[in-house]
């Protein structure tokens, strides 16, 4: 934990120099290993060259984009975008949300218009006449956009596809703030995640092998309606969740999001379970009761826990609170003194003053 905030409040100061913000308030904690000294060179250099902070000219998805020079009027229709934005200081600039992220209502405008990501009403959003609409790769399951008509009448729509990993949350926090004028408070949120992450890293690498976990993330309790168990395998941001702290995701040898049998969910016998799925308040108690599972090592041990959907379903800085509340779950013996408090925004305030 030294080490990581010492990185992150490096950082912290070389940006805030770079920048000419006041940094006279930033201390950074002594280190004498040269290994950690040349780790904070290493990520304060990072940071100044990644300082040319430029208007995209393509969106997350590969698309051709004008984002204007000035970007005061922002629909978000993504709930990790609207949180991000947020925490960017631009809550007052957005004037139109997407349903899920009403969650986030009581920091916005009141009254607020909202739109389904799937079926939006294109017009209503184009009478609100927006600088940028940000949308997700949700909106385009299909394999089509339902923003076209919005992109044919000349308005900025930016796509942000669901990220495959941790290093993609960053790019796509980076991309947002850039395109919106917040880039450098962007990056320091970018950098600032990715020093928290080799912090839990450090940690994970301690997990001896025999003392490894195997984890299954269940997304739903398998039933006669709905018989298969959504999860996930690697070329994911939530397997390199599992990685991070030193576990094995028990679909990790499959690529991408899984819809997998109850068969093999009990074969792959893991040693523990999360459930990822809010909108089941008891699915914890209900995957201990299935028939068939009571050999399951979860099953046996008790390791079955709810975990909170919306932290780690939202990809931005917060799912740094997730990762933390999946390895104290996880590994309770080794990341019992580990906690996140204020570290993210601790390093951001120091770049920003």
């Amino acid at each position: 934990m030294k080490k990581i905030i010492s990185i992150i409040l490096a950082a912290a100061a070389t940006l805030a120099l770079a920048t000419g913000c006041n940094s006279t308030n930033v201390t950074v904690p002594s280190v004498t290993v040269p290994s950690e000294i040349e780790s904070l060179v290493s990520e304060g250099k990072e940071i100044v060259d990644d300082l040319n902070v430029v208007i995209p000219t393509k969106d997350r998805a590969g698309n051709d984009i004008k984002v204007p020079e000035k970007v005061e009027k922002i629909v978000s229709m993504a709930p990790s975008t609207t949180q991000f934005l947020i925490d960017l200081g631009l809550a007052d600039n957005i004037i139109g949300i997407d349903t899920n992220s009403a969650t986030y209502a009581d920091k916005l405008k009141a009254d607020i218009p909202q739109f389904d990501l799937m079926n939006p009403d294109n017009e209503a959003i184009a009478a609100l006449a927006p600088d940028i609409v940000f949308t997700s790769g949700m909106s385009s399951v299909g394999g089509t956009t339902p923003f076209q008509s919005l992109v044919d009448s000349g308005i900025c729509v930016a796509d942000i596809p669901s990220p495959s990993s941790l290093e993609g949350i960053c790019e796509d926090m980076e991309f947002i703030g850039a395109c919106v004028g917040k880039g450098v408070e962007a990056l320091a949120y970018s950098k600032a995640f990715t020093a928290y992450i080799a912090g839990v890293e450090e940690i994970g690498k301690s997990v001896t092998e025999e003392n490894q976990k195997t984890v299954l993330v269940m997304m739903n309790v398998p039933s006669a309606e709905y018989p298969t168990i959504y999860t996930f395998g690697k070329g994911t941001y939530m397997n390199e969740m599992i990685e991070a702290i030193g576990a094995k995701n028990a679909f990790g040898d499959q690529e991408g999001w899984l819809s997998i049998s109850v068969e093999d969910a009990i074969k792959a016998n893991p040693d523990v379970i999360l459930m990822d799925c809010n909108w089941m308040p008891d699915a914890a108690d209900q995957v201990k009761a299935l028939e068939g599972w009571e050999n399951v090592n979860a099953i046996k041990n008790g390791a079955v826990y709810a975990v909170n959907e919306d932290l780690c379903s939202r990809p931005n800085q917060h799912v740094a609170e997730a990762i933390l509340e999946w390895a104290k779950l996880i590994y309770a013996d080794q990341f019992k003194d580990f906690a996140l408090g204020d570290a993210i925004k601790d390093g951001v305030d120091a770049v920003l003053g």
